[in-house]
């Protein structure tokens, strides 16, 4: 069943991408930036509502209180595809820090064009955290609010922590508040797989970690913080009615915990 729920959820879901881009670009290239926003979040929204539907996923938001007014950085965990798009509908006007290969594929290059993301090149390090800076003071002028993922790639729950400390930088020279986001997406849309499982999926946005603090301190806050809370979802998730099949990342982080794991929930 898991293996059908999940074949259609991924059909629907490239379908609706390409047809809404179809059905959709006379708008979104006409109006002006703030307007065409609609479009991504109307996506972002279908697919949500096609994975609770088709794959037995259900996805919550909390903490939305905590979100800033103006600019800020946002700083999710990144496991899945599933945090790249989901919490784009409470954020009003994202800008994605992207590596620059994605801005090369015809059509949707040009949807991410449109919206003035930051690409940079991830095989020059410093060349692209220059960037990013110059680059990021200009989207925060205008009041945006600037997603990084401060792990830099997708990591399986429970695994250890690896924040870059590129965030660190970028926080100190932009002056503005960060807020960290948790959540465990990965244990139902893991990366490099087909299969969706069935379940909750939360997220947070935790309190924002404000400007002025040293690098270090923010690392610390940052990571502390971001961990903690992953860590309750994880257990949340591992002791639910139905639980989703656990990685072995998830396992061994479980069992620090000193959360018993059965054997049948190990995936």
């Amino acid at each position: 069943m898991i293996l059908l729920r999940s074949l259609a959820f991924n059909l629907a879901f490239y379908v609706v991408t390409i047809l809404e881009m179809i059905v959709f670009t006379p708008f979104y290239f006409l109006a002006e930036r703030k307007r065409a926003w609609w479009v991504p979040k109307f996506w972002a929204r279908s697919n949500l509502w096609l994975q609770k539907v088709l794959a037995g996923t259900e996805s919550k938001v909390t903490g939305q209180e905590n979100l800033p007014a103006g600019a800020y950085i946002l700083a999710p965990k990144h496991q899945s595809f599933w945090d790249t798009f989901a919490l784009l509908p409470n954020i009003p006007d994202a800008v994605y820090i992207l590596k620059r290969e994605l801005t090369w594929i015809p059509f949707f290059g040009w949807y991410l064009g449109k919206m003035n993301m930051i690409p940079i090149d991830r095989g020059s390090p410093a060349k692209a955290l220059r960037k990013v800076v110059v680059e990021a003071r200009k989207r925060v002028e205008q009041g945006r609010q600037i997603i990084i993922y401060p792990e830099g790639t997708r990591r399986p729950p429970g695994a250890e922590p690896a924040y870059k400390h590129g965030i660190a930088e970028i926080y100190a020279r932009l002056g503005i508040p960060v807020v960290p986001v948790a959540h465990m997406a990965g244990l139902y849309w893991p990366r490099r797989r087909f299969l969706r499982f069935p379940g909750v999926i939360e997220a947070r946005f935790l309190p924002p970690i404000p400007p002025g603090l040293s690098k270090a301190e923010f690392m610390a806050r940052l990571v502390d913080e971001t961990e903690k809370a992953c860590d309750e979802l994880l257990i949340d998730a591992a002791q639910s009615e139905n639980p989703p099949p656990l990685p072995p990342t998830a396992v061994e982080r479980l069992r620090q915990l000193g959360v018993h794991v059965p054997e049948s929930a190990v995936g």
